[in-house]
C-alpha cells in the first residue's frame, strides 16, 4: 500500500514543476510576441517627430496671420510649409499611430491600453521624444493659436493674471476670462493657469516645449512649467460683453505734472468714454481719464491717488470748457491691475510665525488676497479648502508649518492652538454680519446664498446658538493668550483700506511701496466676495437671537478696552 502512494507523490511533485516550467514558458513566449510586435510598430532609434514638431515656422506663420488662405494656392511656396499647415488646420485627419492592438471601438480601453503600452515603452527604451498623441491646440477654440513661448515668472509679457483653476480649466474658459477684461492673448501655463496681455511674449519655442494637457479639456495644449499656450481671442460670449464696460470712479482734480501722471494719451474729436476706455485697454492701463477731446491712460500713483473726489458737477461741463478746466473724469477699464499680481513663496523660511486670526465668515479669504498682492508673498492656511487652491492660493495646500508663507489664516482658539504662533493679526467683523456670510457659505459655498429653506428650518436657530458664543470666545482666548497682537476691524480695513493694509504690512515686517498698495485698492474685490444681494433677504434674526448676540459685543467690547485697544466700532453696537 504504501509502495503505490509513493509513486502518486513522485508523479504529482513531477507534474507540478512541469506545469511551474510551462506558466513560465507560456508567458516569457508572450513577452517576446509583445516586444516583436512593438518593434514592428515603433523601431528603436529616436521616434518621428510630429506634424507640430517638423513644422513650427508654419504653425506660427499661420497663427499671426503671416500665412493666408491665397498662399495655399501660390506655387513659390514649399510643399513642406503647405503640408504643415495643412495637418495644423487639420488635426483630426492625421493618422491612427501606434500597433493596430491598440485601436478599439471603446474609447476608455483604448485610452487604458495606450497609457499603459506608452509607459511600458518608456521603462524599456528611456523617456521617449514627443510623438504625434501630445497635447494640441484645442480644436473648438474661438481664438486663434499662436504658438508656444518662454515665460518667466518674474518679468511676465502676459501679466493680466487673470485665474488658475487645477482641475477644471480649458482653453475656452481663458478665453472668455481674457475677452471680458478686453485682453488680446491668452496664455496658459502648466494646464492650469491663465494669464492675459495685449503684447506677445518676446522668445517662441518649439511647439513640442508645449506638452501640458488642460486640466479640463483632454488632449489641448495648456503651455508647460514655464511655458505658455498662447491662443489670440477673437469671440466672445454675449452674456459676457458687459464686463468690457468701463466703471465710473468720479470726477478728480488734474495732477500738477500731467505728462508724469498720464503716460499714454489720445487726442481725438468727439471722443467717448468707449472709446477712451478701449485705447486705455489695449495699452493695460487700468484708469481711463477724460478732459475733454482729451483722453489719457494711468495708473493710481501717489500723486493721482483717487482718494479726494470732486462734485462730479465740475466735470458735467461742455468738452471745450471742461478742457481749459483743472478737473477730469475717471473710469476703471475692465484691464487688471498688473503692478501686484505677482506672488511666490518666502525664499527663506520665516523666524516669525504670524497667524491671521479670525471668526468664520469675518473676512480671512478677502484678507489673504489683500495681504498676498500687498507682500508678492503667498498665505498659508491651518486647514486645506481645495476651491481656494484651485483658484489661485497656492499657500493653501502647503504644510501650514512650513514657515514659507508670510502669515497662516486660522480659525482656532484655546491656550494650545494661539500659543503656537509667535504673533497674530486679529481680525474681527460685525457678529451679524458674520453670522450670515458663514451660514451662507456652509449653505451654498464661498460665492453662494443659502435658500430660504435653509432660513427657515431648524439649522438657523441652532446655528446661531451655538456659533454666537463662539464669534465672542475666538477674540477672548486670542487677547488672553496671544503674544503680539494686531487688532482689524473688517469695516475699517473696508473703509480705509491703504492706511489700514498698510499698517497690517508693516506688522508683518515688509516693506511695500505706496504704488503697490494702491495697486491692491484698484484691485481689491478679489475673486470670494460675493456680489450683489439677494432678492429675497429678510431679517434673519428673531429679538432672542439679538439679545443673544448683543451680550457677546457688550463683552468683547469691554475685553478690547481692557487689553488698552480701542473698542468695537460704533456700528456694532446693539440695534
Amino acid at each position: 500500500m504504501a509502495k503505490p502512494f509513493f509513486r502518486l507523490q513522485k508523479f504529482l511533485r513531477r507534474t507540478q514543476f512541469l506545469l511551474f516550467f510551462l506558466t513560465a514558458a507560456y508567458l516569457m513566449t508572450g513577452s517576446l510576441l509583445l516586444l516583436q510586435r512593438a518593434r514592428v510598430a515603433l523601431p528603436q532609434g529616436p521616434r518621428a517627430p510630429g506634424p507640430l514638431q517638423t513644422l513650427p515656422v508654419a504653425a506660427v506663420a499661420l497663427g499671426v496671420g503671416l500665412l493666408d488662405s491665397r498662399a495655399l494656392h501660390d506655387p513659390r511656396v514649399s510643399p513642406e510649409l503647405l503640408l504643415g499647415v495643412d495637418m495644423l488646420q487639420s488635426p483630426l485627419t492625421r493618422p491612427r499611430p501606434g500597433p493596430r492592438w491598440l485601436r478599439s471601438r471603446n474609447s476608455e480601453l483604448r485610452q487604458l491600453r495606450r497609457r499603459w503600452f506608452h509607459h511600458f515603452m518608456s521603462d524599456s527604451q528611456g523617456p521617449p521624444a514627443l510623438g504625434p498623441e501630445a497635447p494640441r491646440p484645442a480644436i473648438h477654440s474661438r481664438g486663434t493659436y499662436i504658438g508656444c513661448f518662454s515665460d518667466d515668472g518674474h518679468e511676465r509679457t502676459l501679466k493680466g493674471a487673470v485665474f488658475y483653476d487645477l482641475r477644471k480649466m480649458t482653453v475656452s474658459h481663458c478665453q472668455d476670462a481674457c475677452a471680458e477684461r478686453s485682453y488680446v492673448y491668452a496664455g496658459l501655463e502648466a494646464g492650469a493657469e491663465c494669464y492675459c496681455g495685449n503684447q506677445l511674449p518676446a522668445m517662441s519655442v518649439g511647439l513640442e516645449e508645449c506638452n501640458h494637457e488642460c486640466k479640463g479639456e483632454k488632449g489641448s495644449v495648456c503651455g508647460a512649467v514655464d511655458r505658455l499656450s498662447v491662443y489670440r481671442v477673437e469671440e466672445l460670449q454675449p452674456g459676457s460683453r458687459k464686463r468690457r464696460t468701463a466703471t465710473y470712479r468720479g470726477c478728480f482734480r488734474l495732477p500738477e505734472n500731467i505728462t508724469h501722471a498720464f503716460p499714454s494719451s489720445l487726442i481725438q474729436a468727439n471722443v467717448t468714454v468707449e472709446t477712451c476706455s478701449g485705447f486705455c485697454s489695449q495699452k493695460e492701463f487700468p484708469l481711463a481719464i477724460l478732459r475733454g477731446w482729451e483722453c489719457y491712460c494711468a495708473y493710481p500713483t501717489p500723486q493721482f491717488n483717487l482718494l479726494d473726489a470732486m462734485d462730479s458737477s465740475l466735470c458735467g461741463q461742455d468738452p471745450e470748457a471742461q478742457r481749459l478746466a483743472e478737473y477730469c473724469e475717471v473710469y476703471q477699464t475692465p484691464v487688471q491691475d498688473t503692478r501686484c499680481t505677482d506672488r511666490r513663496f518666502l525664499p527663506n523660511k520665516s523666524k516669525v510665525f504670524v497667524a491671521l486670526s479670525s471668526f468664520p465668515g469675518a473676512g480671512n479669504t478677502w484678507a489673504r488676497h489683500l495681504i498676498e498682492h500687498a507682500t508678492g508673498f503667498y498665505t498659508g492656511s491651518y486647514y486645506f479648502d481645495g476651491t481656494l487652491y484651485n483658484k489661485g492660493f497656492k499657500g493653501e495646500k502647503d504644510h501650514w508649518r512650513s514657515r514659507r508663507t508670510i502669515c497662516v489664516k486660522t480659525h482656532e482658539s484655546g491656550r494650545r492652538e494661539i500659543e503656537m504662533f509667535d504673533s497674530a493679526i486679529l481680525l474681527i467683523r460685525n457678529p451679524y454680519r458674520s453670522l450670515v456670510a458663514e451660514f451662507n457659505r456652509k449653505c451654498a459655498g464661498h460665492l453662494g446664498y443659502a435658500a430660504d429653506r435653509n432660513w427657515k428650518s431648524k439649522e438657523w436657530p441652532d446655528f446661531v446658538n451655538s456659533y454666537a458664543s463662539w464669534w465672542s470666545s475666538h477674540v477672548l482666548d486670542w487677547l488672553k493668550y496671544g503674544k503680539r497682537l494686531l487688532v482689524v476691524h473688517y469695516e475699517e480695513l473696508r473703509r480705509s483700506l491703504v492706511p489700514t493694509l498698510r499698517e497690517m504690512v508693516a506688522f508683518l515686517n515688509v516693506s511695500v511701496s505706496e504704488e503697490r498698495l494702491l495697486c491692491v485698492e484698484n484691485n481689491k474685490e478679489g475673486s470670494f466676495r460675493r456680489r450683489g444681494r439677494r432678492s429675497h433677504d429678510p431679517e434673519p434674526f428673531t429679538p432672542e437671537m439679538k439679545d443673544l448676540i448683543n451680550g457677546y459685543i457688550r463683552t468683547v467690547d469691554q475685553a478690547l478696552r481692557d487689553h488698552n485697544w480701542t473698542g468695537l466700532p460704533r456700528e456694532y453696537v446693539p440695534r
